[in-house]
This record gives C-alpha cells, structure tokens and sequence, in this order.
C-alpha cells in the first residue's frame, strides 16, 4: 500500500511540475534576473530579453516599452520590480508589474531605486520589442515597426521579421516586410546563396532605398600598392593626374610609409637656420642665400650628408607616383556578391535612366500643355487678322483676376474655378471685342501702328490692374483634390495640378477643332483666313468674323490665365512671362492653325526642358538657346511646322 501510494504521488509531482512551470509571472522571470534588470549592460542584458521573449508572457511587450522609456522602479526592501506613478511631493503609487493594477500608494521615493537602461541597453531592448511589435494586431503598430526597422537595418532583425511575414494580413505591409528582408539578406545574410538570392530581387527597383542598399554593398575604399592590382575586389584603378589629384595621391603614398614627406619652404628655412657653422650652410655662404636656388643647394648638401631630411623635387613625386598603383577596392569580400550587386545595380540604373526619360517626356508635355493654352488663342487672331497683339498677355492676367476675384466671395475652391474658367471667357471675351472694335478695326493692314497700339494697350492694363489690386501677388487656390503629385514611382511623378492644366489643353483643343470644323462660325472663320475678299463676295462678312475671332482669341487667354495662376503668382507682369513664348510657340507651329500650335508647343517644350536637363542650375540658358533654336528653326521652315495651304499660304 506504501508503495502504491508512493507511486501515485510521483505521478502526480511530474504532472504539475510543467503547470508549476508554466504558471510563472513576469515577476518571477525578473527575480531571476533581479541584478541584470536593475542595474543592465550591453553585454549582460541578452539572456535578460531572451528569458522574457521565450516566456511568452502577453505582458511582456508593454515591460519592455516601459523599461526602455525608464519607467520602471525597484523596491530597496525585496527587490521587486514596480511601475510607478507620482502620487504627490516625494510619493508614488507602485502599480503590479504585470496588470498595473495599484499595489500601494504613497510609498516614499526614498524606498525605490529607479531602473536607468543605457543607450546601448535601450537599443537592444528596441530590437527585442520589434518582433512583438511587427505581429501586433494593430495595424498602425505594425507599420511603426516596419518604419523603426527600415530606418536602422541591422542583422538581429532578420529572424523577427521573417517570421512576422507569413501571417501578415496587410498586403501592403506584407510587401513592404518582404522588400526590407530583401535588404537584410543582402547585407547581412548568413549565406552567399542567400544574398546572392536577395540582390537579385531587388534588380530593376527604382526606389531610392534599394539603390542606398546596393551602394552599401558596393562600398568602396582608396588603397595604394607598390603592384598593379587585379581582381574581382578591385572596383577600379586610379590615375593620379586624371581621377584623383597628384597631391592627394602622394599624400597618400606618405601616409602608407611607401614614400618621403614633402619637405615645406618653413621645414628648409628652419633646417638652414639649424645647420649654420662659420658662416655657410652646407658649404654655401649665408650672405649667398637670398635665392631659392642657393637655399635648396644647400639643403641639398645637408640631406647628402644625413643631417636634414632629402629633398622631395617633382621629378621625385612622379617617379614615386608612376611607381605604385591606387586603386578603390570593394569592402566586401565576397566575389559572388560583388558580382550580384554590380548585376542589381546596374539593371537599376538602367531602369533609372528610363524614367527619368519618361519624367522628364511628363515635364515637357506639361509645360507644352500651358503654352498650348497660352498661345493658341493668339494663333487664331494672328492667323485670321494678321494682328500682332502685344496685349495678349495682359488677357492671361485678366483671366488670373477674374478667378482671384471669384474666390473672394465663393470660398469653395471647387465651385470656385468652375465658376471663373466660363466667367474668365466672358470677362476677356468681351475685352478683347472692345478693344477689337476700339482698336484694331482701324489698323488693319497697318502691322506696325498695331504693334505699338497693343503695346501701349498692354502698359496701360498692367498699370490698371496695379492700381486694382496692388503690386503684391494675389493667390489663386486650386482645390484641395489638387493637391500633390501622381507618383508612379520614386523616380516618375507629375503635380495633379499640372495634370488638369493638361486635360484641360486637350478640351480646348476638341473644342476648337469642333468649332472650327463643324459649325458655321468655324467655316466663315477658315474663308476669311484663306481668302477674306472671296469670303466677303460669299456673302461673309469678314468685319464681323474679325471682331469675333479676336474675341474667342482673347478668351481663350483668360481660361489660361486662370489655369496658369493655380500654380503660378498672379501679379500684373504674369502676361509677360508668356507673351514671348505665345509669339514663339505660333511662329515655330504654322500661323493661324491649331495644329501647328499644338506641334509648336510640343517642340519648344521638348527642347527647353532638355535644355533644362542638360543644365539645371541656368533657367535662362534654356530661354536664349530656344531663341536660337527657333531663328535657326525659321530659316529652313519659315512657315512653320503646319504652314497654311491655297491661296493664305502665298500672302
């Protein structure tokens, strides 16, 4: 019966032992570590964080939190291990390390010792709450983490995050968690197989972290050799002279030992002074030293007798220079991995290049879209009056104004524009038909007295608009669904604003060609341009189609001016800016055809912003190069890229 009983009690203690085990509280795995916790180090503080991490204890995670922020206390008495909450004048509230619940109030602060982890501490216990945070269930968390990590990329990192992937439920962060491993295993992977893998994966991306990645593997350092150097470490060989300065490069060879200091003009003079003795200084008279040639013969004669450091001449310095090799070798050792990263990095320029040819096709269409909208109304007048208007502008002003107007009593951005862009036609419309009837019907056929007359009608608007709304640019508001930019990618992206400027081209140029092409003003208008006294016997009354066209002209310009003012200051020079490329943008097209303008601005687009590409830094460089580009343009093609047929063309 002893016996029997004696079993039992043995099956019962193994039994509970793993219940007894598993029942441990996060205060008893801190008691186990009580010195550690307390007062912790860099070193010591690992099988502190592996013990929580391997407990699986749910409050672990928030522990960590508040041991890196110092927020927990150890009581002087029993060693325990509190959060604590100021409670009044030199009194705290201990809370339960695991639940936080109060555990006693008003303990004197005299009785604790609070807990003060290092920076080095600190950061370990950041890596440890990572893999806690990553399959946190609040998405947020998860991407703080995923932040955290990607601003520190580290090797411990690895593991945590390659086991958060498999049950992220975001497929974005998912994504993201799966391109940062691919930067871990590139840099830090445990195998060459393994970071080969990763480099490749990561050919072709364009994002910038990817190409910060691969240049850290790729890293380089300047060494010297008495040998020529080859190799797969080898990134490539330096001529002094060419790649690196000839000063720079003998620095260097002193600096390694593999060649003699540069004596200074202070080392010669203070060796001179050191060796005088009866008079002379290596058999030169001191009264004969007062050329360069004397002293350095006689700093020759001591470095010949060992007294003084040798002279280092330039034929020295080339000899020692012809005689070594410098070179930039890969700090990372690994030959496969050279080969996977040049691979990667290489592909990635390469896609690089192509968007940034494609961003840069985006920016020229854009800027070909604004002077579309600029000029094209001005084609139509030039085209069918044969008036060059110098006012043109100042009706891109007029319609900025009228959209700055409008907002001020129409607060929604939105409802706004829609109001400005018909009420800017109608505003310049009508402008440009009383100046049409005021004007210009009396100088028709008179090109220069029209010249100076719109000239001195575009002063005279400027200074009204002064005189209205002062000298201070006025904001004209795009709405808030505006804002930003499309990005494609980190290298290809194009400002919403600059997207509706371009859709907005595209309307008005179906619009155009619908009028021009399908109604009746649009015949009458193509008749008088190609043959007014052929279209008057027709029964068209070319007076009537004149004031009408240099009214539609005029109102084109005021939509662009509120188009041009979303991203542009309105001010009573903004005309100016595009009066010069509206005249440009008609010539280089072909006068008095939408086409042409179209094809004008397209061109004069193109080319500035390659100019621009080519030579970023000068904005006016690109402004006289297109002038020369288009002088030179006219001299082959003087009727434009579309030049008008019949009976037009020979006028």
């Amino acid at each position: 019966m002893t016996t029997a009983r004696l079993f039992c009690a043995l099956i019962a203690l193994v039994l509970l032992l793993p219940a007894a085990a598993s029942a441990q509280t996060l205060q008893d795995v801190l008691q186990r570590h009580a010195g550690e916790v307390a007062d912790p180090g860099r070193r010591t503080v690992g099988p502190v964080i592996d013990d929580l991490v391997a407990s699986g204890l749910p409050e672990v995670p928030d522990f960590l939190e508040a041991w890196a922020a110092r927020d927990v206390v150890q009581r002087r008495e029993d060693g325990l291990f509190f959060y604590a909450e100021p409670a009044g004048d030199d009194v705290v509230t201990l809370l339960d390390i695991a639940s936080r619940a109060p555990v006693a109030e008003a303990v004197p602060d005299d009785t604790i010792e609070e807990v003060r982890p290092n920076g080095g501490v600190r950061r370990e216990i950041g890596t440890a709450l990572v893999q806690f945070q990553l399959s946190d269930p609040d998405i947020e968390t998860r991407r703080a983490a995923v932040g955290a990590l990607a601003r520190a990329l580290g090797p411990d990192q690895i593991a945590p995050l390659e086991r958060s992937i498999p049950d992220e439920p975001d497929a974005a962060l998912k994504e993201r968690k799966e391109r940062l491993l691919a930067y871990l295993q590139a840099r830090f992977g445990a195998t060459t197989e393994t970071r080969v893998a990763a480099l490749d994966s990561l050919s072709g991306d364009l994002s910038v972290e990817t190409r910060a990645v691969l240049n850290r593997v790729l890293a380089t350092e300047f060494r010297v050799a008495a040998a020529p150097q080859d190799g797969p470490r080898i990134a490539r060989t330096l001529t002094p002279g060419a790649d690196i300065p000839r000063a720079e490069a003998y620095a260097a060879l002193v600096e390694a030992g593999l060649a003699p200091e540069a004596v200074t003009p202070q080392a010669i003079k203070a060796g001179l002074e050191a060796n005088v003795e009866g008079g002379r200084v290596g058999g030169v008279p001191v009264r004969e030293l007062g050329t360069d040639e004397a002293r350095a013969r006689a700093y020759v004669a001591l470095a010949e007798a060992g007294t003084v450091p040798p002279l280092v001449t330039e034929a020295g310095i080339d000899a020692a220079l012809a005689a070594h090799t410098f070179f930039e070798e890969y700090v990372e050792p690994d030959a496969e991995v050279i080969a996977a990263a040049t691979r990667a990095l290489g592909s990635t320029e390469t896609a690089v290049a192509m968007n940034r040819t494609l961003d840069l096709g985006l920016d020229a269409l854009s800027l070909a879209s604004i002077y579309f909208l600029a000029a094209v109304g001005l084609a139509i007048t030039f085209g069918v009056m044969g008036v060059i208007n110098m006012a043109h502008g100042e009706f891109i002003m007029m319609g900025a104004y009228t959209g700055y107007v409008v907002q001020l009593f129409v607060p929604d951005h939105t409802l706004s524009i829609l109001i400005a862009l018909p009420l800017a036609f109608a505003v310049t419309f009508g402008a440009g038909v009383a100046m049409e009837r005021l004007v210009i019907r009396w100088l028709y056929h008179r090109p220069l007295e029209t010249l100076l007359a719109t000239f001195g009608i575009s002063i005279m608007l400027q200074q009204l608009a002064k005189n209205i709304f002062g000298t201070q640019a006025r904001p004209l508001t795009a709405p808030g669904w505006l804002d930003g930019s499309l990005v494609i990618n980190d290298v290809v992206s194009i400002s919403y604003i600059r997207i509706a400027i371009f859709v907005l081209a595209l309307i008005f140029l179906a619009v155009l060609l619908v009028i021009l092409k399908r109604t009746r003003l649009g015949l009458e208008v193509r008749a008088v341009t190609q043959n007014p006294g052929m279209a008057a016997s027709m029964g068209i009354d070319p007076d009537r189609i004149n004031m009408l066209t240099f009214g539609l002209g005029s109102g084109i310009a005021g939509i662009a001016g509120v188009a041009i003012g979303l991203y542009a200051q309105v001010t009573s020079e903004m005309g100016q800016a595009y009066i010069v490329q509206s005249f440009m943008t008609v010539v280089v097209g072909g006068v008095g055809n939408v086409w042409g303008t179209l094809a004008g601005a397209t061109l004069i687009g193109v080319f500035q912003k390659g100019v621009e590409w080519l030579n970023p830094s000068n904005t006016l460089a690109a402004q006289t190069y297109m002038i020369l580009f288009i002088i030179l343009f006219i001299q082959f093609r003087p009727k434009g890229i579309v030049a008008l047929r019949g009976r037009a063309a020979g006028d």
